[in-house]
């Protein structure tokens, strides 16, 4: 590959501030209200013009859809995403468990009001391109933006990018799985002008469940079998019958998935059908493919919904989301990685930060959170090695694939993020370093933010 040198160059320091957050998802968000709130000057990145990452951006709109009635459930700023947006007209009932599905586009409103009540400096359209490192410690971010490059100088960094982006460029080690054993990436989208008592005439006269999730190759599912009769908003005959009259093309099964709610204004939204195999998500190269195929494969599933479901005949396009759902790449190399075990067998920990049901979703794995049973989510899973004044929070915590499908999802991803948030701001006050923090502290700080971590 032919290279080029840039030019030297000074970059102005635009900001300098206690905390910084880079990304704005579920955990970054979180992150940012927890050392907030816990007292420290915060300021929170995102590359995009809104908050929320894979809520708003993505537009993964079931927050808690692994709810049911025995679930115990974690607590803190997590559930208070959900509250707020209920309290805020920006979330409906979601239709298979106990929850509401958050409203993507309102969602933008409530993440905006909840960084300007918590005092924390908002820094959109800023991509964070490069960490400021000093003898092995991370001292700040490069961000790119319209204005050029620019220096945010920070005191503690918390990476919620998703992708470790920040902590793998400080030279943090970490792994990611072969492409060809990735979970596949989606692109979201809703539709406008659904007839919605026909659509729900036609899910109750066929009803279907999780064992549903099974049964043609592409999407198989293995569950504990408690999960099999419990109903799923899931839709694969339509596309079935749209494979077999040649409106989707021969060979193309992987279309089939879930719809998260339909509104009295004929709006079913959250259509998480379209799954692209085989893209990393850190590669643009592949990004670029996951989205342009993954909107062709949409428009495939528009119209195998107007020919095939009731109540979809004069459905349109509503939107895509913005970007891709990107589900698994970089994972750091913690202090702790977390395993299999841990998220299925309840496991304990002496440093822990918050909890999070038993609920498996990736790699071929469904476990719901039926029976009580929780895991706790450790500290030193989000201590990168060798890599100082750093922290991660999301899904490129520390851990194995197992353990990677159930601490990708938004609700752990907001554990881990306030867990994040609330050691930056403890090892700022008590002036002691990630890597031998007073976990007593940060756990008195999360007790009194509302966040369970027992």
């Amino acid at each position: 590959m032919n290279t080029i040198v840039e030019p030297a160059r000074s970059v102005d320091v635009v900001l300098e501030t206690d905390v910084l957050v880079v990304g704005s998802g579920p955990g970054g968000l979180a992150a940012a209200l927890a050392a907030a709130r816990a007292g420290a000057k915060t300021a929170l990145v995102d590359r995009n013009g809104c908050f929320g990452g894979n809520i708003t951006q993505v537009g993964v709109e079931g927050f808690a859809w692994y709810r049911h009635e025995n679930t115990v459930d974690c607590e803190g700023i997590g559930i208070e995403f959900e509250e707020r947006a209920k309290a805020m007209g920006a979330a409906m009932p979601e239709p298979q468990s106990l929850s509401h599905a958050l409203d993507a586009e309102m969602f933008k409103w409530v993440a905006d009001t909840l960084v300007q009540e918590a005092g924390v400096t908002p820094l959109l359209h800023r991509l964070g391109v490069a960490p400021i490192v000093d003898n092995g410690s991370i001292r700040g971010v490069i961000t790119e933006s319209k204005a050029g490059r620019e220096a945010i100088l920070a005191k503690r960094v918390i990476d919620a990018t998703g992708d470790a982006d920040i902590a793998t460029r400080a030279g943090a080690p970490f792994h990611k799985s072969p492409k060809k054993e990735m979970m596949a990436v989606s692109v979201m989208f809703s539709m406008s002008g659904v007839n919605k008592r026909r659509f729900i005439d036609a899910v109750k006269a066929d009803p279907q469940t999780y064992a549903d999730w099974s049964g043609n190759g592409e999407w198989d599912y293995a569950t504990t079998g408690k999960e099999d009769k419990l109903f799923s908003p899931f839709l694969r005959k339509p596309f079935q019958q749209a494979l077999a009259a040649g409106l989707i093309p021969a060979g193309l099964k992987t279309i089939a998935g879930t719809w998260g709610t339909v509104t009295d204004q004929g709006d079913l939204t959250y259509l998480n059908l379209v799954h692209v195999p085989e893209i990393d998500g850190t590669d643009p190269s592949d990004l670029t493919i996951g989205e342009m195929r993954g909107r062709r494969e949409a428009i495939y599933a528009l119209e195998a919904l107007r020919g095939f479901m009731p109540g979809c005949e004069d459905a349109k396009l509503r939107n895509f989301g913005m970007t891709l759902g990107v589900r698994d790449t970089r994972k750091i190399d913690a202090l702790y990685n977390l395993t299999g075990n841990d998220v299925r067998e309840q496991g304990r920990f002496e440093d822990a930060i918050g909890i999070f049901p038993e609920f498996i979703d990736g790699y071929g794995i469904l476990i719901l959170p039926t029976t009580g049973r929780y895991w706790q989510v450790p500290y030193r899973s989000l201590v990168p090695k060798g890599v100082g004044n750093l922290l991660v929070a999301g899904r490129c915590i520390g851990g194995d694939k197992i353990s990677h499908a159930s601490a990708r999802n938004m609700m752990c991803c907001a554990v881990s993020g306030q867990g994040a948030g609330v050691a930056a701001a403890v090892s700022l006050a008590r002036n002691e370093p990630f890597d031998a923090l007073n976990i007593a502290a940060v756990q008195k700080e999360l007790a009194r933010q509302g966040a369970r971590f027992q």
